[in-house]
Order: structure tokens, then sequence, then C-alpha cells
């Protein structure tokens, strides 16, 4: 009895050093992080500005806005998640045409999504850093006599300098939807990438 309670003692004691190994290793998320914070709330404020300001016509404000999107996202590395698993197999050829179509495609569902809001006030509310340089800020939208609908964004960077990547609106994550489907259409069509690109060309709005 003696001899089985001392070996039950060490299975348990391996088991919690165990666990504590793994506690140690695993990612831990810090609580906020106010730089990335501030960058959201100064930039996504400029975006929903530009989309409300009365004295700009419709062609206007689509020039404003594209102009932000250079300035806050990181296309490239958005353009590059989105194909997923095809990234490692588009060819350079595809990638040039690719690009070029998704930049389009991808500034209209931003475009189209954050329309949404525009004469509205967005307000951060907090942050988590998934992993040094990669944070989750989030924040809500009020004003327009609506419920105050809550927008997350998230960052890559450091101290002054940070880009959205992805954009979390009333639950749905923009870059990982587009991935999904995206991934799924050139599934469907064999692997040909080519597939997608012409899709985008032909329908380079989102639907409604």
């Amino acid at each position: 009895m003696r001899q089985a309670r001392r070996h039950l003692l060490l299975a348990l004691g391996a088991a919690l050093a165990a666990g504590g190994a793994r506690a140690q290793t695993a990612p831990r998320r810090s609580a906020r992080d106010p730089d990335a914070e501030a960058f959201v709330q100064v930039q996504a404020q400029k975006v929903l500005s530009v989309l409300a300001d009365r004295g700009l016509s419709l062609a206007q404000k689509e020039v404003a806005f594209r102009r932000l999107i250079d300035q806050i996202a990181d296309v490239p590395k958005i353009t590059n998640f989105v194909l997923g698993k095809y990234a490692r197999t588009i060819t350079p050829a595809q990638r040039a045409q690719f690009n070029s179509v998704f930049r389009t495609y991808a500034e209209n569902v931003y475009q189209s999504r954050i329309s949404e809001f525009r004469g509205e006030t967005l307000k951060v509310t907090g942050s988590v850093a998934r992993a040094p340089g990669d944070v989750v800020v989030s924040t809500v939208v009020t004003g327009g006599g609506r419920e105050p609908i809550p927008v997350s964004w998230r960052v890559l960077g450091a101290g002054g300098s940070w880009k959205v990547v992805d954009v979390q609106i009333r639950g749905v994550w923009l870059a990982i939807t587009q991935q999904q489907d995206f991934v799924s259409t050139i599934d469907n069509a064999g692997g040909d990438i080519g597939v997608l690109i012409a899709q985008l060309q032909r329908n380079p709005k989102p639907k409604s």
C-alpha cells in the first residue's frame, strides 16, 4: 500500500512538472498595447472621417480612401495571406495578375464595409497582444442613432510602425473570410489559380 502511494505521488509530481513546463513555453498574451491602440484610434478615425466628409465627391472619397489604405494596411501581406496554401504554388506571372485584381477587390470590400459607419465616431476599448508585435485592438463605433458596433483591428508592428492586416466587423474577419472563399474557389477548380483571377476580374466588387 505504501509503495503504491509512493508511485502515485511520483506520478502526480511528474504530471505537475510537465504541466508547469508547458505553461512556461505557452505564448502569453499581454493585456493591452498602448502603441497599437493609439495607431488604430488615429488612423481608423481618419478613414471614417474621409468617408463621412460631405465636402468630397464619391470619386474624391474613393481616391482618399485608397491612399489611406496604402498608408495603414499591409497590402502585400494580406494579398499573400488570402491565397492560403496556394501562396506557395502561384507562378510569378499569376502573382502579378492576382496582386492587381486583388488590390482592387480588397479596396472595394473594405470601403463597402467601413462605409456603413460613415459620420460616426470610433473609440478604442482595449487590446490583446497575441504575440510581440501582433495585436488585436478592440473598438466601438458609435453615432448615427444606432447601437454601438464592435469593430476589431489586427495590427502588426511595433512602436510607431504598425500596419493593419485584418478587420473584424460584426464578428466576421474580412481577410480570413476571403482566404476561405478563395481557397475553396481554387480547390473547386482543381487547383487552377487562374479561375480565381478571372472571377475577380469579372466581379471586382463584393456582393452587397
